[in-house]
């Protein structure tokens, strides 16, 4: 039996490309006017979907971002099941996460943009930081099985849970550190350089990092 994971059906692409759309478009409007001048027939409009098919993939306007925010870990860890187990975690783990949030381009700083601009938003808008949250939590989730097989069949799994929420946190920490500055998206006080010293700080004293 084949253990390559199945490929999304075309109804699987399609809805989250439309996903994707109100969820750029929720942002594009949230930095326009803030999610408080923003409705859900807003994101909709802009979006050029029916308000039925908002509603059908979202359950508020500030639900709607959720996929944008998710994007970075979803990058993070596509790298990190990229690596060989036995592999030393630390190493895994920083290189993924520096990569991840260094991505190229025009549109790689953009990205990093719509998020900052997210964050900032969060502050004032507790719905939006639920959101923030939720998408942390489901990330830090997702992240347990892949820490497991980088890990090995020896890893305390304790070791491994923890591992998973400090080096969420460290990316969590980093984004929002970051969001409240106006630094640049590669170099000092980047993304990237932050969450790399906070993961140096957060697992520091973890047996599981140690050489």
């Amino acid at each position: 039996m084949s253990t390559e994971p199945s490929q999304p059906s075309l109804t699987e692409r399609r809805k989250a490309a439309t996903q994707l759309e109100i969820a750029r478009a929720a942002a594009a409007l949230f930095a326009e006017h803030g999610p408080d001048g923003t409705t859900a027939e807003d994101i909709a409009g802009r979006a050029g979907v029916a308000l039925r098919t908002f509603y059908r993939y979202f359950r508020s306007k500030q639900d709607a971002v959720g996929p944008l925010l998710s994007g970075g870990g979803d990058r993070w860890r596509a790298l990190l099941e990229a690596a060989e187990p036995g592999e030393p975690l630390a190493g895994a783990l920083e290189r993924a996460v520096a990569e991840a949030l260094r991505p190229p381009g025009a549109d790689g700083a953009e990205q990093l943009g719509v998020t900052r601009g997210l964050l900032r938003a969060a502050a004032q808008d507790p719905a939006l930081r639920a959101v923030w949250y939720r998408v942390n939590q489901d990330s830090e989730e997702r992240l347990l099985p892949v820490l497991a097989r980088l890990a090995g069949d020896g890893a305390d799994p304790l070791e491994i849970r923890l591992a998973a929420a400090a080096a969420t946190d460290a990316v969590r920490v980093a984004l929002e550190a970051w969001s409240e500055t106006d630094a640049p998206t590669t170099g000092p006080g980047s993304p990237a350089e932050l969450a790399v010293r906070c993961l140096h700080e957060l697992m520091g004293g973890m047996r599981l990092f140690k050489p």
